[in-house]
């Protein structure tokens, strides 16, 4: 195959999948109960410098609460995916968590505007970046999780995105067309959430998923928190519906609401009053610095979080929400 050119981007994980195995074939596949507390699953898993991975799909169904449990433990100079990052790149950008970051998409918020906090920090100098496209880390995703070194695509040709990326172009050997080469991305770590799971991992995922099945066979370890544990029995009635095996999975936490303030399909609503404080306070440095503080540094837990900001008479709200908006969509108003 003839390399036709390469991007400028550094690669900041290996995309070799025999080195990947080295490591998954130590890894244990035994069937056995992975339930641990949040802060556990974090302090045994997530180390200083590690690439991490966030499951979800921009504010929906993110793991909010292990993105705080990630900054309140204080973990620095980790590699980030920013795949399709909205409120959890906020989050980490605040604590400067990462230094090294394969974009596509971060520091927007959608609709909601963009993070201060967040585009300050990319613009410090204190961050590496790589340039990609959300449907080119899905890509890099599929291969690692197939087990090739990367997967041709003919997306970014032409585009100032791949002069910025470390991909490459080559001659297809088929063909002579040219085709960009993703290459393979191996997390060292990952955090899914997702709507239920049994005690050894099987996790089920209802509504969007974008790239969370290939990101959980990608990475070499994987952190499910889960709105509802249920029977392992449930499992085995209907394993169509699991997306991600227990094989796969180092821990299970259960953290009902740990999407919040995104929004858990089918389950409530975004707070988008907190998410607008949250980009109201970036403006004034010690206000923002103190909402830290309330929201994540002086916060024990995810469920305390919640009781800061509404508590279950909140939560109550977002969930008639979420109903009211799917009863709409069922109906054909929306």
């Amino acid at each position: 195959m003839v390399v036709i050119e390469e991007g400028r981007g550094r690669l900041f994980t290996d995309p070799d999948p025999d080195r990947a195995r080295e490591f998954f074939r130590k890894k244990s596949r035994k069937m056995t109960n992975k339930l641990m507390s949040l802060k556990k699953a974090t302090e045994e898993f997530v180390h200083d410098g590690d690439y991490l991975a966030i499951g979800g799909f921009g504010a929906n169904r993110t793991p909010i609460a292990a993105c705080h449990e990630i900054v309140r433990q204080g973990r620095k100079n980790m590699g980030f995916a920013g795949h399709t990052s909205t409120h959890d790149f906020q989050i980490l950008a605040a604590s400067e968590a990462f230094n090294r970051v394969d974009i596509a998409y971060v520091v927007g918020l959608e609709a909601r505007g963009l993070s201060q906090c967040a585009r300050k920090y990319m613009q410090s100098g204190k961050v590496e970046v790589c340039e990609w496209t959300n449907y080119g880390l899905s890509a890099r995703l599929k291969a690692a999780a197939m087990g090739v070194p990367y997967i041709p695509t003919r997306n970014m040709l032409g585009t100032d995105t791949f002069k910025y990326s470390g991909g490459k172009i080559a001659e297809c050997p088929f063909t002579g067309k040219r085709l960009m080469l993703q290459p393979a991305l191996y997390p060292d770590i990952s955090v899914i959430h997702v709507h239920e799971a049994d005690i050894y991992g099987n996790a089920r995922i209802r509504g969007i998923m974008i790239s969370d099945d290939d990101l959980a066979r990608a990475s070499k370890r994987v952190i499910i928190t889960t709105e509802r544990l249920i029977p392992n029995k449930e499992i085995r009635r209907d394993p169509t519906s699991t997306v991600i095996p227990f094989y796969l999975v180092d821990a299970v936490c259960e953290v009902l609401y740990g999407a919040y303030p995104g929004t858990m399909p089918y389950e409530y609503f975004s707070d988008e009053e907190h998410i607008q404080e949250w980009l109201r306070v970036q403006d004034d440095p010690v206000e923002f610095q103190e909402f830290l503080n309330r929201n994540i540094y002086d916060c024990p837990d995810h469920y305390e979080y919640i009781q800061r900001n509404g508590g279950i008479h909140r939560i109550t709200e977002l969930r008639q929400k979420e109903l009211l908006l799917h009863k709409e969509v069922e109906s054909g108003r929306l």
